[in-house]
């Protein structure tokens, strides 16, 4: 398959394949960030700009690899302090400033008793 330019409009199966998500995510997403807004076609077909796939990868990165929620990083992209960046910036994930805490024997025990659980259905 040839590769498209970066000028190129991407359909939401291709978006999906390029963020490793579902196509329903991309429709969840233009629900809930008001500035994705994709051109459609006949029959409701999604044509994402550069523009728009800028700001996909920007959210993929807010909420998978920064571990923004969903509100969280609609606030941070509306408020402005976000920048859109290009899609090639955002391959790399960016690091955390703090490793999170795990209580590793609370979810050991919450583990062996969901698995008794399960075991005894």
């Amino acid at each position: 398959m040839r590769e498209k330019s970066a000028d190129a409009f991407r359909t939401i199966g291709e978006m999906a394949e390029a963020l490793g998500v579902r196509t329903h995510i991309l429709r969840y997403w233009e629900e809930q960030f008001p500035m994705l807004k994709p051109l459609t076609r006949a029959g409701g077909r999604r044509l994402y700009r550069p523009e728009d796939v800028a700001l996909l990868h920007n959210i993929h990165r807010l909420l998978y690899s920064e571990g923004y929620t969903v509100k969280g990083a609609r606030r941070f992209l509306t408020v402005g302090e976000a920048h859109i960046v290009a899609p090639a910036a955002v391959d790399a994930p960016a690091p955390f400033t703090s490793a999170p805490v795990f209580d590793v024997a609370a979810l050991r025990a919450v583990r062996d008793r969901l698995a008794a659980a399960l075991a005894a259905a």
